[in-house]
C-alpha cells in the first residue's frame, strides 16, 4: 500500500549531454490525504500547463501499482550518469518510505552506469510510464 502522502514526477526528455536535457512533458502528482494535485506542462519551452485536482481513491489501485513496482527497479549509478532503461523517460518518487529516481536533476550526462536494467526490469518500468500517463489522462 502506498503511503498517505507522497510526490511522483514523470519527465519525457532526460538524455542531454554538453547542454541539459529538453523535457517535452512533465508531469507531476502529489498526494495529500485524500487529494491528489496533477500539474501537466507539455511542449518544449511552453508555458502550457494543466493542473487539476482528483481524489487519490480513484486511482489508489493504479498509485499502490507504481509504488510497488518502483521499490523493486534499480536506480542507475553513479547516479544521472546513464538512461538504463532506454526511453528517455525519468520517474521521481518521494514518500516517507521510498525516494526513487531514475535520472540525476540535470537529466543524464551520457556516461556509464555501474548498475544495468534486466529486459523484465525494462518492461516494469514502461508500465510505470504508463502507469503515471493514465493518472494524469495524457
Amino acid at each position: 500500500m502506498a503511503p498517505s502522502q507522497f510526490y511522483f514526477r514523470l519527465q519525457q526528455g532526460i538524455i542531454g549531454g554538453f547542454a541539459p536535457p529538453t523535457p517535452d512533458l512533465v508531469i507531476e502528482i502529489t498526494g495529500d490525504g485524500g487529494s491528489l494535485q496533477i500539474n501537466i506542462h507539455e511542449g518544449v519551452g511552453s508555458h502550457d500547463s494543466t493542473t487539476k485536482t482528483e481524489t487519490v481513491a480513484a486511482h489508489e489501485a493504479l498509485v499502490d501499482e507504481l509504488h510497488g513496482i518502483l521499490k523493486e527497479l534499480p536506480m542507475e549509478e553513479p547516479r544521472g550518469s546513464e538512461d538504463i532503461y532506454g526511453l528517455n523517460v525519468g520517474i521521481a518518487w518521494g514518500s516517507d518510505d521510498l525516494e526513487w529516481t531514475n535520472g540525476g536533476p540535470q537529466g543524464c550526462s551520457g556516461g556509464s552506469s555501474f548498475v544495468q536494467a534486466s529486459e523484465d526490469q525494462k518492461q516494469q518500468f514502461n508500465r510505470a510510464i504508463e502507469i503515471v500517463k493514465e493518472i494524469a489522462n495524457v
